[in-house]
């Protein structure tokens, strides 16, 4: 029975032991700054998959050169981007930071940090379906990325030529790759891309014969989406994204991704 009482006072003692480590391990964890990047893992070159499924892009770099600057840890979640904000302000993710584009509607449901890059919504198709102007796009099927800035630039284009599409709707697609592959099968006939996706995958895929409209609809910049409370994220963000704009990091990672583009 004497032994049966050491034996249970051992593990119990054992046990707050164990408890107090693990508590500190949580206390340390919690310490520690740590983010979550929500992105579209398909749109290149800002964040996508490599070949060997790797996640990689013009945003993935930025982002953990900012992170390394700051002295916090981020990691990337992959969201269905027509519920990007909802994922923010549910606090799934910490920010979204994904060729982002800044537009008055999402301005009322997120802060953005300082714009960082230059875009526009090109007008994409293919050479032999005779497209050669905006106006040419009347009664046309036209696609894009649904709950894309591309899906805002033609809503509010003057022209009110969504109008004029085909059955006066935009065909909408979770990704931009499956935008491009419906334009290539023939379904569309011209597709409403981000500039920097567009150039990207069509140089990736230069078959089969591509044609850019030189109009467009509108030039955007891009930016960072937080929390309308997290003011102290957003200005560290900001700070960093200056320090590195200044040092040469951004320029550096700017002409990995984007230099054969120029």
């Amino acid at each position: 029975m004497k032994n049966s009482k050491m034996l249970l006072m051992g593990l119990i003692v054992s046990g707050i032991v164990l408890t107090g480590c693990q508590t500190n391990e949580t206390e340390s964890s919690t310490d520690e700054k740590a983010y979550v990047v929500g992105l579209d893992d398909t749109f290149a070159p800002m964040g996508f998959r490599d070949d060997d499924g790797d996640l990689v892009g013009f945003d993935i770099d930025l982002a953990e050169a900012v992170a390394d600057d700051l002295g916090y840890s981020i990691s990337f979640q992959p969201i269905d981007w027509a519920m990007k904000e909802t994922e923010l302000n549910t606090g799934n993710i910490d920010m979204i930071w994904n060729g982002y584009t800044i537009t008055d509607e999402r301005a009322e449901k997120v802060d953005f940090g300082t714009p960082y890059l230059e875009n526009s919504q090109l007008i994409v198709t293919l050479e032999e379906n005779g497209i050669d102007s905006k106006s040419d796009l009347a009664g046309k099927k036209v696609a894009a990325q649904q709950s894309s800035s591309a899906i805002s630039a033609i809503e509010s284009d003057p022209s009110d030529i969504m109008s004029e599409f085909d059955n006066s709707e935009v065909i909408q697609f979770p990704s931009n790759n499956d935008v491009f592959n419906d334009l290539i099968s023939g379904r569309s006939e011209a597709i409403v891309v981000d500039e920097t996706l567009g150039r990207f995958y069509m140089s990736q895929n230069p078959s089969p014969d591509y044609k850019v409209l030189e109009e467009d609809f509108g030039k955007e910049e891009y930016a960072v989406g937080f929390r309308q409370d997290d003011d102290a994220l957003r200005e560290e963000f900001n700070a960093s994204l200056e320090r590195l704009m200044e040092d040469g990091t951004y320029d550096d990672i700017y002409q990995e991704w984007f230099s054969e583009q120029e």
